[in-house]
């Protein structure tokens, strides 16, 4: 009887450190820079649910060692390759919190804002070609602004040229709001915030073909104000600036 309790319980000892293994892919006489290795090979091939589960894993098991930075920043990136956005921007915060001047905050800036794009991007619309520049811009603009502060902090980085071009891409889709904005305006009759709006699209988003075209609803508008000397200056820059 001793025999056979004993032999139960190694069994279900050995069935518990299998289950463990078997789910994290962890084996328990791993070091963890085997265990980093493994977790950034999933990351590698595409694996990023195994990959996340490893990270998160070995987070729990080594909290203070010297692989912690490491496994945050494959956390977020393993986070935004499987959509798992808000993680990877709680896990950005924390990183943030915990390394205030490390050496890949490039990286964690440039993250953050590839991560606020994807929150404001709708596949299904954008499959169907649905123009989307009506919507809340809450996750374009900290997209922008992310993209903005890793380049002023890290202009020689190697993300910066990158960056810039979705820099430019999120202005004119800024633009293409703020002109549906004065749009909206225009239909309601609401002139003076018709140009109001406008005015604004000028300081911010000057080079862009949606304030080209919100110039023709300023000039409408300040024609419906009966002031055609405002009107008609618009009118000359049109003319002057063709698209």
């Amino acid at each position: 009887m001793i025999r056979i309790k004993y032999f139960s319980i190694i069994v279900l000892h050995s069935f518990l450190l299998y289950a463990c293994t078997g789910s994290s892919g962890i084996a328990p006489n791993q070091s963890p820079g085997m265990i980093l290795a493994h977790a950034e090979k999933e990351l590698q091939r595409g694996g990023f649910k195994k990959a996340i589960l490893q990270l998160t894993t070995f987070n729990a098991n080594y909290p203070l060692s010297p692989y912690c930075e490491q496994v945050q920043l494959d956390l977020v990136y393993a986070y935004y390759k499987n959509n798992n956005f808000s993680l990877a921007l709680e896990t950005i915060d924390h990183f943030l919190r915990l390394y205030p001047n490390h050496s890949n905050l490039d990286y964690i800036m440039y993250m953050r804002g590839l991560i606020y794009m994807e929150k404001d991007n709708n596949p299904i619309q954008t499959f169907f070609g649905i123009d989307r520049s009506d919507r809340d811009p809450i996750h374009r603009l900290s997209a922008f602004n992310s993209f903005s502060q890793m380049l002023h902090n890290y202009p020689n980085s190697q993300y910066a040229i990158d960056a810039r071009k979705r820099l430019i891409f999120l202005k004119e889709c800024q633009a293409k709001h703020e002109l549906s904005v004065a749009e909206f305006y225009e239909k309601r009759g609401a002139y003076i915030a018709v140009v109001n709006r406008v005015d604004k699209m000028l300081i911010d988003y000057p080079d862009s073909k949606a304030t080209h075209q919100a110039l023709q609803l300023m000039e409408n508008a300040y024609r419906q104000l009966h002031l055609n000397a405002q009107a008609d200056r618009i009118a000359k820059i049109i003319a002057t600036n063709p698209v």
